[in-house]
């Protein structure tokens, strides 16, 4: 066992018997309902034996379907007993989980408190969800298959032992030897098992800065040592594919040895076993036993074991174990993600309060690195929606200076949405690389992501609140003057005189969709991030709304990017991006005219 293990057992251990300790008429109970399942699995072989021996054989068929009867009873009480056993078992597993949840709430409130560690726990919510219910999960499979292996093999074996004592002597051996070298591969293996998640992390961490410093690398001459490098890592990934392997065989070996040897060893000792005394009846109850109860239990318990054991083990130390070491806050422009180690990082700036109004401090960090950058880049960009389907966006590369003003337009269901979607980050690329401001966004936090860029989806988000909270939602320190410039600016204070001022309270459902579209660019307008998407989001305002909407961002310092609605967007941006699904364009209204039919036809449409 590695110290790792043994460290996490020695601070699991006495929680989980205190756990345990507070459970005991749960337990109890569950072991009744167990000492039932024992009493089935007792009942079936021995009333398939009495039926042979003392029914069909001695020409009593009658006395032969009655054991049958017996047996098919014991079988179908199964059900009850398993319902039972469930009903047993949530007293146990959902008080884990709640006190596992609690656990975990009151790790994070003593993190933010006064006094605590402070930082944010952004490992709270994986532990509230997905961890706690691996836990629930894995440790309500190793009750079960535990409970139902220790109390169906005391009845299977017994059962063979009131049969004969014979057939504990053919079939124990190979039984008990399967069992022990699964035994013996558990600890191993599970070493095994993190040496090959570790070799792929380090694997693809490798191929993933590699990728990212592909100029880099060429132009200081060090490609060949980061090949070398690559190649160490494949090989030690190999290895340690080739040990858990190699341990997966010996498990495989072991199941192999405890779920089919027992029964080849009865049916070579058949002669043997019926020199001693044990009848055709007996023989046939010792297959039944095997066959429908104590091999299907090993199996099981073989599986959970390898699989959930571990699992759970893992993952109550996540929970459990000692609070970790809080990381420093990733500083936006302070290059802490994967770029290129030859790009001059700005000295970062300190980390602005909480909220999605972070975006102000940041955008100046991102002001001195970014002065050279394009706005929005796309590098060999491929996505697709699935592994065989034909993709959305094919190797598109685009370069959008900082302060223009490009239009996307193209046929419905071309990859317009998809791609102000990469643009700002909420998408991942099936291939290439999305870079605003000069950085990656795939990957990065919703706070960075709010200091780059700003999305106004078609259906435009207005929460319960006032007007000014609203408008000032991406920004919190507005001057009254900004505002009501900005609500002059977008033809918005008739709406914000009817509600009753910038104080008054909004009702979402009580405005138009226009309305709510107003408010959304208007919010988007003061927000402090350079580049701003818009994905139809003028779509439900008539035409001199819109064009006196775009008029008002396009005069804003910063990019802005709009997936057209109407021609007039196309004609006021500076640029034009066509996407027909094999290639894109782009090029200014006239020249579009020119040398794009798709582009030439989309505009009769428009004009029609």
């Amino acid at each position: 066992m590695t110290s790792t293990e043994a460290g996490a057992l020695r601070r699991l251990a006495p929680p989980a018997r205190r756990f345990l300790a507070h459970r005991k008429g749960v337990l109890v109970r569950l072991a009744l309902w167990s000492l039932a399942e024992s009493g089935q699995a007792f009942l079936v072989g021995h009333a398939v034996a009495r039926s042979v021996d003392e029914g069909f054989l001695a020409g009593d068929p009658r006395r032969g379907l009655l054991w049958l009867g017996v047996a098919l009873v014991a079988v179908l009480s199964g059900a009850r007993v398993v319902r039972g056993v469930f009903a047993q078992l949530a007293g146990v597993t959902e008080p884990l989980r709640d006190g596992l949840v609690r656990h975990a709430v009151d790790r994070s409130m003593a993190r933010a408190a006064p006094g605590g560690p402070g930082g944010t726990d952004r490992a709270a919510v994986s532990r509230l969800t997905n961890q706690v219910e691996i836990a629930r999960d894995s440790f309500a499979g190793l009750v079960l298959t535990l409970r139902s292996f220790v109390f169906t093999a005391a009845g299977a074996l017994l059962g063979l032992l009131s049969l004969h004592p014979a057939l504990l002597v053919v079939v124990l051996p190979p039984l008990a030897a399967g069992l022990a070298l699964f035994l013996v591969t558990l600890r191993p293996m599970a070493a095994a098992q993190r040496r090959a998640l570790a070799a792929d992390e380090a694997l693809g961490e490798h191929a993933a800065s590699a990728r990212a410093a592909l100029r880099d690398l060429a132009a200081c001459g060090t490609g060949p040592g980061a090949e070398r490098h690559g190649a160490d890592l494949v090989a030690d990934a190999a290895a340690a594919a080739r040990t858990l392997a190699g341990w997966a065989a010996v498990r495989t070996a072991a199941l192999g040895v405890a779920g089919h040897l027992p029964v080849l060893a009865l049916l070579v000792a058949v002669e043997w076993l019926r020199g001693h005394g044990v009848s055709v009846g007996a023989l046939l109850g010792a297959f039944t036993y095997l066959v429908q109860s104590l091999l299907p239990a090993l199996h099981t318990l073989m599986t959970a074991l390898g699989a959930a054991g571990s699992r759970l083990l893992v993952v109550l130390d996540r929970i459990l174990g000692p609070e970790p070491e809080p990381e420093p806050e990733l500083e936006l422009g302070s290059g802490l993600e994967s770029e290129p180690a030859s790009e001059p990082e700005p000295e970062p700036e300190p980390e602005p309060e909480s909220g999605p109004s972070t975006a102000s401090a940041p955008a100046a960090a991102f002001a001195v690195h970014t002065a050279a950058a394009p706005a929005v880049e796309l590098r060999s960009v491929t996505l697709s929606y699935g592994v065989r389907a034909e993709p959305v966006l094919d190797a598109l590369d685009l370069r959008v200076a900082p302060g223009e003003h490009l239009a996307v337009v193209g046929p419905s269901g071309i990859g317009k949405s998809t791609l102000t979607r990469l643009v700002a980050g909420t998408l991942a690329p099936s291939r290439g690389e999305v870079r605003v401001a000069g950085r990656v966004v795939t990957g990065r936090p919703a706070a960075e992501l709010a200091a780059l860029r700003v999305l106004v989806p078609q259906d435009a988000y207005v929460f319960s609140g006032t007007v000014g909270d609203n408008l000032a939602y991406l920004r919190t320190d507005p001057s009254p003057a900004e505002l009501d410039a900005a609500v002059e600016a977008f033809g918005l204070a008739p709406l914000v005189e009817r509600l009753g001022g910038l104080d008054a309270t909004v009702r979402p459902a009580e405005l138009s969709p226009g309305e709510r579209q107003l408010v959304a660019l208007v919010r988007a307008y003061l927000s402090p991030a350079p580049l701003l998407l818009l994905d139809e989001a003028t779509c439900h305002l008539d035409p001199a709304s819109e064009a006196r909407a775009e008029k008002a961002l396009a005069g804003r310092s910063g990019t802005l990017v709009v997936v057209a609605h109407r021609l007039s967007s196309a004609v006021r941006a500076d640029r034009t991006l066509v996407l027909d699904g094999i290639r894109a364009q782009s090029g200014t209204h006239a020249e579009l005219l020119g040398r794009s039919p798709l582009y030439r036809d989309l505009t009769g449409h428009w004009n029609s």
